[in-house]
């Protein structure tokens, strides 16, 4: 079954026959008798509610939409990207545990593993994803986990995950990957991922009006995310807010079609940009290194994905042209993705800020570099020209 379909066939009523399920507005919930509120607190009462930072049945219609789109048993939504990562790693790991981790992703992720971690004793080696030697090489006898993202940010380094969840299996890690950047575009755990994250904010809200995250996995693994006596879940306290679970929810039932239309808009760029010179990364052109991977793991009605970069040769460059796209209406200078408009930065200053300058020219990720997430433009060839002048003026092409 395609991922879509699944959430497609899924059908919720509201309390009252609405056709978008009631809103659980309380934060505590009642109940007949004491033994109930002891079962529920145990977690052997199904279907019954005790306290909203532990579950609320708005936050678990969400959780099941996105399981079925992930094809996991289950999943527990959590009020960040970030909330959902540090969970998870901290949920896995203890003192004295390793982790083997893309050295290519997200900044916050990175500055977690890199900076904080290691203050609970949690090391990590940083990897080149795309070589798999390199990683059987960092594995450790502590090594409890193998981290990575689907495509990574911003360089879009595509992750061969059945690849990866065989050196996994072999020395018994938990493969985890962040799907951000490729919901619909590529199923991890139907590629062996153990556990897949997302940031709701991005792609699956759509609307850059929301902060969540979502953790998708077995129903054993989010038991204990969720454990009152030791789950990170539970005992951090990162807890989506209901309302902001209902929204986001409303907003994931057209993200099929959104997913098509950033794709779709992003080859026409990449193409285009590529044909002009300029030094262009986006994992459906034939001269991405890993287009190859991507392609034989994706879902391929939804495409490559909406990320590009584009390299402009200075920060300069990058913050002018930046800048005059904005000024024109092109999109808008502005991190995070998925947003119906084009949204442009340098993650260099942005974004990835958080990893030294030394490290990220280890990494590759050069200060000319352009992350664009393409929007939704209904003419992306007069999108395209208006760029083109954009960077004519500013001396690029």
């Amino acid at each position: 079954m395609k991922p879509a379909d699944s959430i497609q066939d899924l059908q919720y009523f509201g309390e009252f026959g609405g056709i978008n399920p009631s809103i659980s507005d309380a934060s505590t919930y009642t109940f007949l008798s004491a033994k109930t509120m002891f079962d529920t607190f145990e977690g052997n009462a199904d279907g019954c509610y005790l306290y909203s930072r532990h579950s609320s049945p708005s936050n678990l219609y969400l959780g099941e939409a996105l399981a079925a789109m992930e094809g996991t048993e289950t999943s527990n939504v959590s009020a960040s990207g970030m909330g959902a990562i540090t969970s998870v790693i901290m949920q896995l790991c203890s003192a004295g545990d390793h982790v083997v981790s893309s050295r290519t992703i997200y900044g916050g992720t990175y500055a977690f593993l890199k900076n904080f971690a290691p203050k609970l004793n949690i090391k990590t080696s940083f990897v080149d994803i795309t070589s798999l030697k390199a990683i059987e090489a960092a594995i450790t006898k502590n090594s409890k986990i193998l981290y990575c993202e689907a495509v990574s940010n911003p360089l879009l380094e595509v992750a061969n995950i059945a690849a990866l969840s065989k050196i996994a299996k072999k020395h018994k890690l938990q493969l985890v990957v962040d799907n951000t950047f490729s919901p619909l575009s590529i199923s991890p755990k139907k590629l062996g991922a153990n556990i897949v994250i997302h940031s709701l904010t991005k792609f699956i809200n759509g609307a850059s009006d929301a902060i969540g995250g979502v953790v998708c996995g077995s129903q054993e693994c989010i038991d204990d995310l969720r454990n009152v006596n030791d789950g990170a879940a539970m005992l951090l306290g990162a807890t989506m807010d209901s309302l902001r679970a209902a929204s986001i929810l409303k907003n994931l039932r057209t993200l099929h079609i959104r997913i098509k239309q950033h794709s779709a808009n992003a080859l026409y760029l990449a193409q285009k940009f590529e044909s002009l010179g300029l030094k262009t990364v986006y994992p459906g052109l034939v001269s991405h290194p890993s287009h190859h991977v991507f392609k034989a793991q994706m879902n391929a009605e939804f495409g490559f994905g909406g990320m590009l970069t584009v390299d402009v040769g200075s920060l300069k460059n990058a913050n002018t042209l930046m800048e005059l796209m904005q000024s024109k209406n092109l999109g808008y200078l502005a991190v995070s993705l998925g947003f119906y408009k084009t949204l442009f930065s340098a993650p260099g200053t942005s974004t990835s800020s958080e990893i030294s300058e030394e490290e990220q020219k280890i990494m590759g990720l050069s200060e000319g570099l352009i992350r664009f997430s393409v929007g939704l433009d209904n003419d992306i060839e007069r999108t395209y020209k208006a760029m083109f002048k954009c960077m004519q003026s500013v001396g690029v092409v």
